[in-house]
């Protein structure tokens, strides 16, 4: 598993003096984008290659209290994606001092490009280094009608 670690900072406490839920949010994109680093996906080499990730959708489960003070060690694995890769659903657990799971993060998104800013399949070389990374051990493989599980439609405001 991919682990990236942060030092909680008082701007990242909410008015309980607790770790803030966006903070949370905050961590796992800046572990994602750590782990793509990693993978040589720079932002410049995603600009070239004129594709980005984007967020379907994050959910958050809480199982402890994150306090002032504390490091936290957050997770990064795969737990699906699509054969081509334009569909992927992200797994971040996060760990305090103790080893302890505090909470863990399910996100859902996709690949677009960035110029005709449609969903996308990966390249080749990309695809493969996902299929070559941290999955979870739920890990599987997706369809574009995962990414409509949650019947979620929107609801546009009537004049």
């Amino acid at each position: 598993m991919f682990l990236k670690e942060f030092e909680i900072r008082w701007n990242d406490l909410d008015a309980n003096r607790h770790l803030a839920n966006v903070t949370y949010l905050s961590y796992a994109s800046e572990t994602r984008m750590a782990f793509l680093q990693k993978m040589g996906m720079s932002h410049a080499y995603l600009n070239n290659l004129e594709i980005g990730p984007i967020v379907f959708n994050e959910q958050l489960f809480y199982f402890k209290e994150v306090l002032p003070d504390d490091t936290i060690r957050v997770s990064f694995e795969l737990a699906a994606m699509s054969k081509d890769g334009t569909f992927f659903e992200f797994e971040h657990n996060y760990f305090n001092n103790k080893g302890e799971n505090v909470a863990r993060c399910e996100m859902m998104g996709g690949w677009m490009n960035l110029k005709t800013r449609k969903l996308t399949n990966l390249p080749s070389k990309i695809l493969k280094g996902f299929q070559s990374s941290y999955k979870t051990e739920a890990y599987r493989e997706i369809t574009s009608k995962d990414s409509r599980r949650w019947n979620k439609n929107p609801k546009n405001l009537t004049k």
